[in-house]
């Protein structure tokens, strides 16, 4: 077995997934990787790669595979961001919740990210920092890691994976604000002040954040409905990992604080996004669409 096989075969136990996921590294993801790698020599210094996909989708699984496979076959030292773990910790959202909208307690949606320490992260990257620090945020406890938790990068990085449920997202129309999606806005955002913080958000300080990445890369879900069920597996690895985690009952209410801006950027992103990869219910990877350069 090749030192690559044994790699990839590393990762898929890890993962827990199954032996014919090999099948999708080959087909998919390494052809992706070598986009990324062709990407990177074109720009001559760090590349952003903003990788955006619902709930569920395999964000995460991706950027693992993408690090080894630019690693192992580009010679690329490759990071990922995850924008989760750019959240504000408990005490902030509770301040947010006290002063501006209850509903941002709960972590999710733009305007409970800490934006500065996002963009201090990625002018790091751009400066090809040594020992630069990648801050956590530990899910089972729904506050930030201890700074002694964070991940601190040996080498400068080649090309950061930045990736998140919402990336790339821009502001809606107004009018679309008006009439609540779900029963969590009918309920308790009746007078829409949560979901208007939100875009307000998007258009100013997230702005720059989802601006930053070079390129972009998008798992397109099928629909919005299959994101629940995605949500719910992820929750039982985590379970099972941690203990912790929430119930189907509160993961359903969670669910609906994402439902918006994923519905929007199913039908927003596609047309934007220089790669578009898209998953079948089952996670079965469709042959991806790529954008000319620009």
């Amino acid at each position: 077995m090749s030192a690559r096989e044994a790699a990839i075969d590393a990762l898929i136990a890890a993962e827990r997934l199954p032996a014919s996921y090999r099948d999708t590294i080959e087909r998919h993801w390494t052809p992706l990787a070598a986009w990324i790698a062709a990407r990177a020599a074109e720009q001559g210094g760090p590349l952003v790669v903003g990788i955006s996909g619902s709930q569920g989708s395999g964000k995460s699984t991706l950027c693992r595979m993408l690090e080894a496979l630019l690693a192992g076959e580009h010679g690329l030292n490759a990071a990922t961001l995850s924008l989760d773990d750019l959240y504000l910790t408990r005490r902030e959202r509770a301040e947010l919740a006290r002063t501006v909208h209850p509903l941002f307690a709960t972590r999710g949606v733009p305007g409970t990210h800490d934006v500065a320490l996002g963009l201090a992260v990625l002018a790091g990257v751009r400066e090809r920092r040594s020992r630069l620090v990648l801050p956590r945020f530990d899910k089972a406890r729904d506050d930030r890691a201890s700074e002694a938790e964070w991940q601190i990068l040996a080498a400068p990085v080649d090309v950061l994976l930045f990736e998140g449920w919402c990336m790339s997202a821009r502001p809606q129309p107004e009018a679309d604000l008006i009439a609540p999606i779900n029963r969590l806005e009918a309920e308790e955002d009746a007078a829409g002040i949560w979901r208007a913080h939100v875009n307000a958000a998007l258009a100013g300080p997230y702005r720059a954040l989802f601006d930053a990445p070079d390129v972009t890369v998008m798992l397109q879900a099928p629909g919005f409905e299959t994101v629940l069920g995605w949500r719910r597996l992820q929750e039982e690895k985590l379970r099972a990992r941690t203990g912790g985690g929430m119930t189907d009952a509160q993961l359903s209410r969670f669910v609906m604080h994402y439902e918006r801006l994923t519905r929007y950027l199913l039908a927003d992103l596609p047309a934007r996004a220089d790669a578009v990869i898209p998953l079948a219910a089952d996670h079965t990877v469709g042959a991806p669409c790529y954008a000319a350069p620009r």
